[in-house]
C-alpha cells in the first residue's frame, strides 16, 4: 500500500525523522490556514501518487496569503498524468544547501534488507544509477543485526556525504531503518534528504510503501485505505478479496501464487506480449474464486485474451477445472481463455475441461507455460 507524501511524512515523524512543519488542506481556505500556522514562505504541493509534480506545476512556492490562494486554487483539481489533485500538503519552505538520497527496501535474492545512499539527491535514483552507478552505496543489512550508528556513519562516508552532514545523515539512517522495520514497510525512501544552512539534516520528501501482509499488526492503517488511489478494476478486485494490480497490456493473467503470477507476466513479455494485470488467486481456485477473478479480468475492456496459469500443489487440477467450467456459466467473457494446467490431478482437470463442451473459440488448453503464453499473445494480437 503506497502512502501519499503527507502520510509518509506523518509516518516518518512517528520514528523521530525530522520533517518540515506543515499540514493537509482539501480547500483553498484550509491551505491558507495551514500556511499561516506553518510560517511563510511555504510550499504548496499536490498530493498524487505519481512523479513529475513539479514539472506539471503541482509544486509552488508561496510568500504570502495571496500567493497561497492563487497556487492552491490552480493546483486543486489539476490533472497530473491522469491523477486528479484532491488534496494539498502545505509546509514551511526549507533553505537547502545540499540534497542527498536514502532508502531501505528488501533484496529478496540476498534475503537481506538493502540500504541505498547517495550524495546525489533530488533526481530519480534510476537516473543516478544510469549516469554514475558508483555514486550509489548499496549496503546489505542482516535483519537480525540491524544497522548501528557506526555502520550508518561509515555508509555516509563511503557515499561521499560531506563531513559536515555525516553525523546528521547517520542518525537519520538509523531512524529510517526503524521506520522500515518496525513500521513494516516495503520501501522507505527520502529523496531529497537535505542539509540546511544551519547544519540540520531532514527529510524534504517521503515515499513509503507498507507491507499489506503486516496489516494485522497495524489497525491504524485503515485510515490509509480510505485514501488509496485505486482504478475501477482494482476496486472491484478488492471487493472480492483478490490480489490484483492493474497494468496496461492486453493479456489478462490469472495464476495461483504470487511467484507464478510474476513468472507468467515475464513469459508473456518474453514472447512479445504485455500483461493487463497481476492477479494471484492463491491456493483456493474454486468456482467462486475463479468466477470472481474472471469477472475482474472481464471488466477490463483492453483485455483481448485471458491466460490462466495453474500449477497444482495443494490446489488440485480437477477442482480448478470444475471452477472454470462453473465460472464460465456465470460470467459472459469477451475474451477467450488459454489455460495451462499442471501439477496435482492436472490430467483429470484437463479431461474435465475437454468434456465440458466448451468451444475452442472460448477455451484452449496448452501443455506448457511457454506454449500457453504464445497462444494467449497471438490471440491478443489478433493472429
Amino acid at each position: 500500500m503506497d502512502l501519499f507524501e503527507y502520510q509518509g511524512k506523518q509516518y516518518f515523524a512517528r520514528f523521530d525523522i525530522p520533517v518540515s512543519p506543515g499540514g493537509v488542506a482539501d480547500t483553498v481556505d484550509e491551505a491558507v490556514r495551514v500556511a499561516e500556522a506553518s510560517g511563510f514562505p511555504v510550499v504548496v504541493k499536490a498530493q498524487v501518487q505519481v512523479g513529475g509534480r513539479g514539472k506539471a506545476g503541482g509544486i509552488k512556492l508561496a510568500n504570502d496569503i495571496d500567493e497561497v490562494r492563487l497556487h492552491a486554487g490552480n493546483i486543486l483539481g489539476m490533472d497530473i498524468k491522469g491523477h486528479v489533485v484532491k488534496r494539498l500538503w502545505v509546509e514551511h519552505a526549507s533553505d537547502i544547501d545540499e540534497e542527498y538520497y536514502a532508502s531501505y527496501t528488501l533484496d529478496r535474492a540476498a534475503k537481506k534488507h538493502l540500504l541505498m545512499l547517495s550524495a546525489q539527491g533530488g533526481v530519480d535514483i534510476e537516473e543516478v544509477a544510469a549516469k554514475d552507478p558508483d555514486a550509489i552505496v548499496k549496503l546489505h543489512i542482516d535483519p537480525v543485526d540491524g544497522i548501528s550508528e557506526a555502520t550508518a556513519r561509515q555508509a555516509a562516508v563511503d557515499a561521499k556525504i560531506p563531513a559536515k552532514a555525516v553525523d546528521g545523515v547517520a542518525t537519520i539512517l538509523v531512524q529510517l531503518y526503524r521506520c522500515f522495520t518496525e513500521g513494516d514497510c516495503d520501501l522507505a525512501e527520502i529523496n531529497p534528504l537535505i542539509l540546511k544552512p544551519t547544519g540540520e539534516v531532514h527529510a524534504l520528501d517521503a515515499k513509503v510503501s507498507l507491507e499489506n501482509n503486516a496489516s494485522f499488526r497495524h489497525p491504524e492503517w485503515e485510515e490509509y485505505r480510505a485514501t488509496e488511489e485505486l482504478d475501477e478494476r482494482e476496486q472491484l478486485a478488492r471487493t472480492h478479496d483478490l490480489q490484483y494490480i492493474g497494468l496496461e497490456g492486453s493479456v489478462g493473467i490469472i495464476a495461483n501464487g504470487a511467484g507464478l503470477a510474476m513468472s507468467t507476466l515475464d513469459v508473456v513479455n518474453q514472447v512479445g506480449g504485455q500483461a493487463a494485470n497481476f492477479l494471484d488467486i492463491g491456493g483456493g481456485a474454486n468456482a467462486d474464486v475463479m468466477a470472481a477473478a474472471l469477472e475482474v479480468i472481464n471488466f477490463d475492456k483492453d483485455v483481448k485474451s485471458i491466460f490462466i496459469n495453474i500449477f497444482g500443489g495443494i490446489t488440485r487440477g480437477e477442482e480448478v477445472a470444475k471452477g472454470i467450467v462453473e465460472a464460465l456459466g456465470r460470467v459472459d467473457l469477451r475474451a477467450p481463455i488459454v489455460i495451462r494446467l499442471d501439477g496435482t490431478n492436472a490430467e483429470e482437470g484437463r479431461t474435465i475441461l475437454k468434456n465440458a463442451g466448451i468451444p475452442e473459440s472460448k477455451l484452449v488448453s496448452k501443455p506448457t507455460m511457454l506454449e500457453a503464453a504464445e497462444a494467449a499473445v497471438a490471440i491478443a494480437k489478433g493472429k
